[in-house]
């Protein structure tokens, strides 16, 4: 069995409109629920072994901030993750090392991508519009090399204002 850990990047700052969309860096929020959600990831036993990564400014951020005072796994930091469709999603995700992977990326895609691969998505608003740090778990019951469309089950599905309740 393998299973995924799918993060959306966390909220990312606006302050400086002249720096480009792949640079912009987290937010306060973003900065305050990445860790949150990394400790929730870490209470409920969803440890990554490896962890692919967009290479935009916000995602590298969440990632770092997701491990705030824990190892984090071996990354690979890829261009092609930044804004990338669910194909693109489904080709890095197939190539992946691991029992247990992180990937985090961006909306519109990465929500989109979390929707495709569970056979029944949660009747849920909040994982059909995946916000900022929003994370799923789903496993698989093939390696990834057989990760398909419709082959996951959802476990787990936590978003930061669920988590400050």
């Amino acid at each position: 069995m393998t299973r995924l850990i799918l993060v959306r990047h966390a909220k990312s700052s606006w302050d400086d409109p002249e720096l480009e969309d792949f640079d912009r860096p987290l937010g306060k929020r973003g900065r305050r629920d990445a860790p949150a959600m990394g400790a929730w990831l870490r209470a409920g036993g969803h440890e990554p072994e490896a962890a692919l990564v967009s290479s935009a400014a916000r995602a590298v951020q969440t990632f770092a901030r997701l491990f705030q005072g824990a190892t984090p796994p071996p990354a690979r930091f890829l261009d092609a993750l930044y804004l990338a469709d669910t194909a693109v999603m489904l080709g890095a995700l197939r190539g992946a090392r691991g029992e247990r992977v992180l990937m985090v990326g961006h909306n519109p895609g990465i929500g989109a991508f979390a929707t495709r691969l569970l056979g029944l998505p949660p009747d849920d608003p909040d994982y059909e519009r995946f916000p900022t740090c929003a994370t799923a778990v789903i496993d698989f019951a093939s390696g990834w090399d057989a990760v398909d469309w419709h082959s996951g089950r959802l476990v787990d599905f936590m978003t930061p204002k669920r988590l400050a309740r």
